[in-house]
Protein backbone atom coordinates (compact mmCIF):
# COMPACT_ATOMS: atom_id res chain seq x y z
CA UNK A 1 0.00 0.00 0.00
CA UNK A 2 2.14 3.51 -1.30
CA UNK A 3 -1.08 5.74 -0.36
CA UNK A 4 -0.32 7.61 3.04
CA UNK A 5 -2.38 10.36 4.57
CA UNK A 6 -0.14 13.21 4.20
CA UNK A 7 -2.22 15.58 6.01
CA UNK A 8 -2.22 13.02 9.33
CA UNK A 9 -1.56 15.92 12.22
CA UNK A 10 -2.12 13.18 14.95
CA UNK A 11 -6.36 12.18 15.57
CA UNK A 12 -7.83 8.98 17.17
CA UNK A 13 -9.65 9.95 20.41
CA UNK A 14 -6.74 12.76 21.45
CA UNK A 15 -8.57 15.07 18.91
CA UNK A 16 -11.80 14.81 21.31
CA UNK A 17 -13.22 17.46 23.56
CA UNK A 18 -12.56 17.54 26.79
CA UNK A 19 -14.36 16.07 29.40
CA UNK A 20 -14.89 19.56 31.25
CA UNK A 21 -16.25 21.60 28.21
CA UNK A 22 -18.77 18.61 27.21
CA UNK A 23 -20.08 18.51 30.73
CA UNK A 24 -21.00 22.14 30.42
CA UNK A 25 -22.28 22.37 27.31
CA UNK A 26 -24.57 19.22 28.25
CA UNK A 27 -25.64 21.28 31.70
CA UNK A 28 -27.81 23.18 29.00
CA UNK A 29 -29.26 21.79 26.32
CA UNK A 30 -32.76 21.03 26.85
CA UNK A 31 -34.68 18.46 28.23
CA UNK A 32 -38.15 16.63 26.84
CA UNK A 33 -40.38 14.78 28.68
CA UNK A 34 -39.12 11.49 30.63
CA UNK A 35 -39.48 8.38 28.43
CA UNK A 36 -39.49 5.38 30.17
CA UNK A 37 -38.22 3.29 27.32
CA UNK A 38 -35.35 4.98 27.14
CA UNK A 39 -33.18 3.04 29.62
CA UNK A 40 -29.59 4.95 29.05
CA UNK A 41 -29.10 8.47 27.91
CA UNK A 42 -26.40 11.27 28.15
CA UNK A 43 -27.15 11.78 32.26
CA UNK A 44 -24.83 8.76 33.18
CA UNK A 45 -22.45 9.51 30.82
CA UNK A 46 -22.69 6.27 29.17
CA UNK A 47 -21.08 4.59 26.31
CA UNK A 48 -23.93 4.49 24.37
CA UNK A 49 -27.72 5.31 24.46
CA UNK A 50 -29.80 2.37 25.03
CA UNK A 51 -33.89 2.35 23.90
CA UNK A 52 -36.19 -0.50 25.12
CA UNK A 53 -38.63 -1.78 22.03
CA UNK A 54 -39.72 -4.73 23.79
CA UNK A 55 -39.52 -6.64 26.82
CA UNK A 56 -36.37 -8.78 25.56
CA UNK A 57 -35.07 -6.54 23.42
CA UNK A 58 -33.28 -2.87 23.63
CA UNK A 59 -31.44 -0.81 20.69
CA UNK A 60 -28.00 0.19 21.70
CA UNK A 61 -26.73 2.97 19.75
CA UNK A 62 -23.91 4.84 19.30
CA UNK A 63 -21.36 6.88 16.89
CA UNK A 64 -17.55 8.16 17.09
CA UNK A 65 -15.43 9.69 14.22
CA UNK A 66 -11.83 11.17 14.44
CA UNK A 67 -8.87 12.25 12.64
CA UNK A 68 -6.29 9.93 11.37
CA UNK A 69 -3.54 9.22 13.80
CA UNK A 70 -1.61 6.62 11.87
CA UNK A 71 -0.58 7.61 7.99
CA UNK A 72 -1.72 4.28 6.47
CA UNK A 73 -5.33 4.52 5.71
CA UNK A 74 -6.13 1.22 5.79
CA UNK A 75 -5.06 0.61 9.09
CA UNK A 76 -6.93 4.41 10.43
CA UNK A 77 -9.60 2.47 8.40
CA UNK A 78 -9.72 -0.58 11.44
CA UNK A 79 -8.86 1.66 14.18
CA UNK A 80 -11.46 3.97 13.77
CA UNK A 81 -13.89 1.24 12.97
CA UNK A 82 -12.80 -0.74 15.50
CA UNK A 83 -13.50 2.34 18.14
CA UNK A 84 -16.86 2.63 17.04
CA UNK A 85 -18.01 -0.55 17.33
CA UNK A 86 -16.65 -0.85 20.84
CA UNK A 87 -19.11 1.60 22.18
CA UNK A 88 -21.84 -1.82 21.60
CA UNK A 89 -19.54 -4.24 23.50
CA UNK A 90 -19.10 -1.78 26.33
CA UNK A 91 -22.62 -2.24 26.65
CA UNK A 92 -22.95 -5.49 26.47
CA UNK A 93 -24.24 -5.67 23.34
CA UNK A 94 -23.83 -7.41 20.07
CA UNK A 95 -23.39 -5.38 16.65
CA UNK A 96 -26.02 -5.67 14.67
CA UNK A 97 -25.40 -2.56 11.76
CA UNK A 98 -23.54 0.45 10.92
CA UNK A 99 -23.01 2.97 8.86
CA UNK A 100 -20.05 5.40 7.54
CA UNK A 101 -19.21 8.89 8.27
CA UNK A 102 -16.57 10.66 6.28
CA UNK A 103 -14.63 13.64 5.64
CA UNK A 104 -12.74 13.71 2.77
CA UNK A 105 -10.86 16.57 0.48
CA UNK A 106 -12.37 15.84 -2.56
CA UNK A 107 -9.09 17.03 -4.72
CA UNK A 108 -7.17 13.91 -2.46
CA UNK A 109 -6.64 10.59 -3.88
CA UNK A 110 -9.69 8.63 -3.69
CA UNK A 111 -7.64 5.87 -3.36
CA UNK A 112 -6.96 6.87 -0.13
CA UNK A 113 -10.49 7.11 1.04
CA UNK A 114 -11.35 3.37 -0.29
CA UNK A 115 -8.38 2.17 1.73
CA UNK A 116 -9.61 4.13 4.82
CA UNK A 117 -13.62 2.21 4.06
CA UNK A 118 -12.19 -0.89 3.62
CA UNK A 119 -10.68 -1.42 6.76
CA UNK A 120 -13.73 -0.35 8.59
CA UNK A 121 -15.61 -2.44 6.31
CA UNK A 122 -13.84 -5.13 7.53
CA UNK A 123 -14.11 -4.71 11.10
CA UNK A 124 -18.09 -4.59 10.78
CA UNK A 125 -17.64 -7.90 9.11
CA UNK A 126 -15.46 -9.34 12.02
CA UNK A 127 -17.93 -7.71 14.61
CA UNK A 128 -20.89 -10.15 12.65
CA UNK A 129 -22.27 -6.82 12.02
CA UNK A 130 -23.84 -4.74 8.25
CA UNK A 131 -22.20 -1.71 7.02
CA UNK A 132 -25.26 -0.59 5.59
CA UNK A 133 -24.44 2.97 4.04
CA UNK A 134 -23.46 6.04 5.47
CA UNK A 135 -23.10 9.70 4.98
CA UNK A 136 -19.96 11.87 3.33
CA UNK A 137 -18.95 15.35 3.27
CA UNK A 138 -16.48 17.50 1.85
CA UNK A 139 -13.86 19.01 4.11
CA UNK A 140 -10.42 20.30 4.51
CA UNK A 141 -9.02 17.20 6.67
CA UNK A 142 -9.52 13.86 6.74
CA UNK A 143 -12.01 12.06 9.75
CA UNK A 144 -13.36 8.52 9.55
CA UNK A 145 -16.02 6.43 11.62
CA UNK A 146 -19.31 4.88 12.00
CA UNK A 147 -23.00 5.15 13.88
CA UNK A 148 -23.34 1.89 15.46
CA UNK A 149 -26.49 -0.15 16.24
CA UNK A 150 -26.67 -2.93 18.52
CA UNK A 151 -28.80 -5.39 20.41
CA UNK A 152 -29.18 -6.17 24.01
CA UNK A 153 -31.51 -7.47 26.54
CA UNK A 154 -33.13 -4.94 28.93
CA UNK A 155 -32.22 -6.79 31.86
CA UNK A 156 -28.48 -7.40 30.72
CA UNK A 157 -27.54 -4.04 29.73
CA UNK A 158 -23.99 -3.03 31.36
CA UNK A 159 -24.15 0.42 32.52
CA UNK A 160 -20.75 2.46 33.50
CA UNK A 161 -22.10 3.33 37.05
CA UNK A 162 -23.24 0.15 38.61
CA UNK A 163 -20.20 -0.86 40.48
CA UNK A 164 -20.47 -1.95 44.20
CA UNK A 165 -18.13 -1.93 47.08
CA UNK A 166 -15.88 -4.86 47.06
CA UNK A 167 -16.11 -5.50 43.26
CA UNK A 168 -12.94 -5.92 41.14
CA UNK A 169 -11.68 -3.90 38.17
CA UNK A 170 -10.45 -6.00 35.37
CA UNK A 171 -8.87 -4.05 32.68
CA UNK A 172 -8.07 -5.94 28.95
CA UNK A 173 -5.82 -4.15 26.70
CA UNK A 174 -3.04 -1.82 27.14
CA UNK A 175 -2.56 1.75 28.02
CA UNK A 176 -0.41 3.88 26.29
CA UNK A 177 -1.22 4.17 22.38
CA UNK A 178 -2.19 7.80 22.69
CA UNK A 179 1.74 8.58 23.94
CA UNK A 180 3.34 6.26 21.45
CA UNK A 181 1.31 7.49 18.84
CA UNK A 182 2.70 11.33 19.63
CA UNK A 183 6.20 9.73 19.65
CA UNK A 184 5.88 8.42 16.34
CA UNK A 185 4.84 11.43 14.42
CA UNK A 186 8.29 12.97 15.46
CA UNK A 187 9.86 9.10 14.70
CA UNK A 188 10.84 8.75 18.36
CA UNK A 189 9.02 5.19 18.67
CA UNK A 190 10.47 2.34 17.76
CA UNK A 191 8.43 -0.44 15.48
CA UNK A 192 8.37 -2.62 18.23
CA UNK A 193 6.02 0.04 20.04
CA UNK A 194 4.04 1.06 17.00
CA UNK A 195 2.98 -2.50 15.83
CA UNK A 196 2.17 -2.90 19.84
CA UNK A 197 -0.49 -0.23 19.54
CA UNK A 198 -1.87 -0.58 16.24
CA UNK A 199 -2.04 -4.20 17.60
CA UNK A 200 -4.35 -3.07 20.34
CA UNK A 201 -6.24 -0.37 18.83
CA UNK A 202 -7.56 -2.70 16.14
CA UNK A 203 -8.55 -5.59 18.36
CA UNK A 204 -11.92 -5.46 18.92
CA UNK A 205 -13.92 -5.27 22.14
CA UNK A 206 -15.97 -8.30 20.91
CA UNK A 207 -14.08 -11.55 22.87
CA UNK A 208 -13.63 -9.60 25.91
CA UNK A 209 -17.40 -8.47 25.78
CA UNK A 210 -18.63 -11.94 24.89
CA UNK A 211 -16.72 -13.51 27.65
CA UNK A 212 -17.63 -10.62 30.46
CA UNK A 213 -21.18 -12.09 30.00
CA UNK A 214 -20.46 -15.28 31.33
CA UNK A 215 -20.07 -13.65 34.77
CA UNK A 216 -21.87 -11.10 36.93
CA UNK A 217 -20.61 -7.82 34.97
CA UNK A 218 -21.90 -4.73 37.78
CA UNK A 219 -20.40 -1.92 35.39
CA UNK A 220 -18.65 -1.98 32.30
CA UNK A 221 -16.85 1.31 30.00
CA UNK A 222 -14.16 1.30 27.35
CA UNK A 223 -11.15 3.74 28.01
CA UNK A 224 -11.23 6.15 25.14
CA UNK A 225 -10.42 9.56 25.17
CA UNK A 226 -10.46 10.94 28.71
CA UNK A 227 -7.92 8.26 29.54
CA UNK A 228 -8.30 5.58 32.09
CA UNK A 229 -8.53 7.74 34.97
CA UNK A 230 -11.07 10.12 33.15
CA UNK A 231 -13.55 7.37 32.90
CA UNK A 232 -12.71 5.98 36.18
CA UNK A 233 -13.66 8.38 37.40
CA UNK A 234 -17.20 8.09 35.79
CA UNK A 235 -17.68 5.17 36.85
CA UNK A 236 -17.79 5.98 40.55
CA UNK A 237 -20.65 8.49 39.22
CA UNK A 238 -19.75 10.62 42.66
CA UNK A 239 -21.14 7.38 44.86
CA UNK A 240 -18.52 5.19 44.95
CA UNK A 241 -14.20 4.93 45.32
CA UNK A 242 -11.32 2.85 44.25
CA UNK A 243 -7.75 1.52 44.74
CA UNK A 244 -5.84 1.07 42.02
CA UNK A 245 -2.71 -1.03 41.91
CA UNK A 246 -0.66 0.54 39.12
CA UNK A 247 2.19 -1.85 38.67
CA UNK A 248 -1.25 -4.12 38.09
CA UNK A 249 -2.09 -2.00 34.87
CA UNK A 250 -1.07 -3.41 31.84
CA UNK A 251 0.55 -1.32 29.36
CA UNK A 252 3.20 -0.64 26.43
CA UNK A 253 6.30 -0.51 28.39
CA UNK A 254 7.91 2.17 25.75
CA UNK A 255 5.32 4.54 26.56
CA UNK A 256 6.62 5.03 30.14
CA UNK A 257 9.93 5.94 28.28
CA UNK A 258 8.02 8.52 25.60
CA UNK A 259 6.48 10.11 28.96
CA UNK A 260 9.60 10.73 30.84
CA UNK A 261 10.82 12.67 27.78
CA UNK A 262 7.50 14.88 28.17
CA UNK A 263 5.87 13.40 24.46
CA UNK A 264 2.63 13.96 25.69
CA UNK A 265 -0.92 14.66 24.59
CA UNK A 266 -2.30 17.98 24.73
CA UNK A 267 -5.87 15.87 25.49
CA UNK A 268 -3.76 13.91 28.10
CA UNK A 269 -3.07 17.27 29.83
CA UNK A 270 -6.72 18.17 29.54
CA UNK A 271 -7.55 14.60 31.23
CA UNK A 272 -5.02 15.56 34.14
CA UNK A 273 -6.41 19.32 34.43
CA UNK A 274 -10.32 17.95 34.75
CA UNK A 275 -9.71 14.99 36.84
CA UNK A 276 -6.87 15.39 39.02
CA UNK A 277 -8.88 17.08 42.27
CA UNK A 278 -10.45 13.28 42.67
CA UNK A 279 -6.69 11.32 42.12
CA UNK A 280 -4.21 11.09 44.90
CA UNK A 281 -1.23 9.30 44.00
CA UNK A 282 1.00 7.54 46.53
CA UNK A 283 4.67 6.35 45.25
CA UNK A 284 3.53 7.03 41.38
CA UNK A 285 6.15 8.54 39.07
CA UNK A 286 5.31 11.14 36.44
CA UNK A 287 5.57 9.04 33.98
CA UNK A 288 3.07 6.42 35.18
CA UNK A 289 0.51 9.40 36.16
CA UNK A 290 0.61 10.31 32.63
CA UNK A 291 -0.12 6.86 30.94
CA UNK A 292 -3.07 7.09 33.01
CA UNK A 293 -4.66 10.42 31.90
CA UNK A 294 -3.18 9.47 28.45
CA UNK A 295 -6.35 9.30 25.91
CA UNK A 296 -6.60 5.49 24.20
CA UNK A 297 -7.51 5.24 20.85
CA UNK A 298 -10.30 1.94 20.70
CA UNK A 299 -9.00 1.33 24.29
CA UNK A 300 -9.79 -1.76 26.39
CA UNK A 301 -12.76 -2.69 28.45
CA UNK A 302 -12.75 -2.01 32.47
CA UNK A 303 -15.46 -4.00 34.14
CA UNK A 304 -16.60 -4.14 37.38
CA UNK A 305 -17.10 -7.79 38.57
CA UNK A 306 -18.07 -9.29 42.36
CA UNK A 307 -14.27 -10.82 43.91
CA UNK A 308 -15.20 -14.14 43.87
CA UNK A 309 -15.40 -14.36 40.31
CA UNK A 310 -12.59 -11.90 39.21
CA UNK A 311 -10.08 -14.26 39.15
CA UNK A 312 -11.69 -16.31 36.95
CA UNK A 313 -12.45 -14.11 34.21
CA UNK A 314 -9.08 -12.51 34.65
CA UNK A 315 -7.49 -16.34 33.74
CA UNK A 316 -10.49 -16.57 31.02
CA UNK A 317 -9.54 -13.44 29.00
CA UNK A 318 -6.07 -13.93 29.22
CA UNK A 319 -6.44 -17.38 28.03
CA UNK A 320 -8.28 -15.87 25.00
CA UNK A 321 -4.92 -13.79 24.15
CA UNK A 322 -5.76 -10.75 26.09
CA UNK A 323 -3.66 -8.93 28.24
CA UNK A 324 -6.21 -8.47 30.83
CA UNK A 325 -5.20 -7.85 34.94
CA UNK A 326 -7.24 -7.30 38.06
CA UNK A 327 -5.91 -3.60 38.87
CA UNK A 328 -8.25 -2.13 41.33
CA UNK A 329 -10.91 -2.27 44.30
CA UNK A 330 -13.89 -0.75 44.29
CA UNK A 331 -14.97 0.57 47.56
CA UNK A 332 -17.23 2.70 49.91
CA UNK A 333 -17.48 6.61 49.14
CA UNK A 334 -14.42 8.03 50.90
CA UNK A 335 -11.78 10.60 50.22
CA UNK A 336 -9.74 10.45 47.69
CA UNK A 337 -12.22 8.93 45.26
CA UNK A 338 -9.34 6.95 43.37
CA UNK A 339 -6.03 6.52 45.07
CA UNK A 340 -3.36 5.23 43.33
CA UNK A 341 -0.68 2.80 44.48
CA UNK A 342 2.26 1.08 43.77
CA UNK A 343 2.80 -2.40 45.53
CA UNK A 344 1.76 -2.67 48.67
CA UNK A 345 2.41 1.12 49.74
Amino acid sequence: MSEKIVFCKGGGCTAKLGAGVLSHVLEKLPRGPENPDLLVGYDSRDDAAVYRISDDTAVVQTLDFFPPMVDDPYTFGKIAAANALSDIYAMGGDVKTALNIVCFPESSDLNILGEIMRGGSEKVLEAGGILAGGHSIHDADVKYGLSVMGLVHPDRIWSNNGGRPGDRLIFTKKLGVGIVCTANRVREASEQAMAEAIESMTTLNKIASEIGRRYHIHACTDVTGFGFLGHLHEMMDGKLSCRIQAEKVPRIEEALHHAEEFLLTAAGQKNRNHVEKYVKFKNIAFAMEELLFDPQTSGGLLMAVGADEAEDLRNELRAAGLPAEIVGEIVKRTEPEILVVEGDS
